[in-house]
């Protein structure tokens, strides 16, 4: 049978831009392997599968061309906006259920803010240090005075790493072969590098996200990994903001300008508790996807 497929562009930055994700609504139809199968075919970096949920409003499943992922920004940020832009979301505030726990989702207007958690930091040690530079074809003279490349996760794990001139991130050619092995051996989605030069007026840091481990050499928006750079920023790199705008996909080869807004929530201890990440989403098309039933679902 075919099923029809939103594809929903999140974190567009104006009325363009943005990265897409597929949503599949009602996937309690269909098993594992042929969800895997559905976003093979919808070909983007993540499709996000709504089913019923005992704990929360929805249950969210995502899935890259190759494999599950527990969580990702942009697809969660594509299906509540474009829940809410078809009625069905009851309240502003809503959840959502993923396979390791329950997160918060806050609407705004158009936008949707998704709940991060407190942020771990990880030092690299110097072979993965050197491996990650030399995946990017960079040294220690291309970096931010200050800013050491950390492994940070907020729910997922990426390595973060500030590069000083904007034409230096932008000119990257990554060794993905490199990039992926690391990201197996660290357990990362992948790499967020950032710069704070030569971005938008407004924008705190400019990024671009390279995560071959899951099929996705590069996406134009990651709001798991927005969140992690905002942490960085405030803890590693002493900023006192508690709200960053961060741009990415401009850098892209094909450019795709996203906004990513980032909220942290600080304690009385100056430690952040947890984050919102969030940003709009805007319908860009549907599509039609062949699908095979499992024999007990037709």
């Amino acid at each position: 049978m075919k099923i029809e497929v939103p594809v929903i562009s999140a974190f567009v930055d104006g009325n363009s831009g943005g990265n897409p994700a597929g949503v599949v609504l009602h996937a309690e139809r269909f098993s594992h392997a042929e969800k895997q199968r559905i976003a093979a075919a919808v070909g983007l970096s993540e499709t996000a599968f709504v089913s019923p949920s005992d704990a929360a409003d929805i249950k969210l499943e995502f899935f890259t061309p190759t494999q599950q992922i527990a969580h990702c920004g942009h697809a969660t940020i594509a299906t509540f906006s474009f829940l809410q832009q078809k009625g069905l979301l009851a309240n502003d505030r809503s959840s959502k259920e993923t396979i390791d726990g329950l997160r918060s989702i806050i609407m705004e207007g158009k936008a949707a803010y998704m709940e991060q958690r407190a942020p771990r930091f990880e030092a690299l040690n110097e072979p993965d240090l050197q491996a990650a530079l030399l995946s990017l074809g960079i040294t220690t003279d291309d970096l931010i005075e200050g800013a050491e490349p950390m492994l940070v996760n907020t729910g997922n794990s990426f390595v973060v790493i500030g590069i000083r001139d904007g034409s230096t991130i932008k000119g990257l050619e990554p060794d993905f072969g490199l990039i992926e092995q690391l990201s197996e051996a660290l357990d990362l989605i992948g790499f967020y590098v950032f710069s704070f030069d030569g971005v938008g007026e407004g924008r705190d840091a400019g990024a671009r996200m390279f995560a071959p481990r899951y099929g996705i050499l590069e996406e134009s928006a990651t709001g798991m990994a927005a969140g992690p750079l905002a942490c960085y920023l405030r803890e590693r790199l002493a900023s006192q903001k508690q709200e960053f705008t961060i741009e990415q996909g401009r850098w892209m080869a094909e450019p795709s300008p996203s906004v990513v807004n980032v909220r942290l929530t600080v304690g009385t201890d100056n430690r952040i508790e947890n984050l919102y990440a969030g940003g709009r989403g805007a319908i860009r098309e549907v599509i039609e996807v062949e699908v095979n039933p499992s024999p007990d679902l037709m």
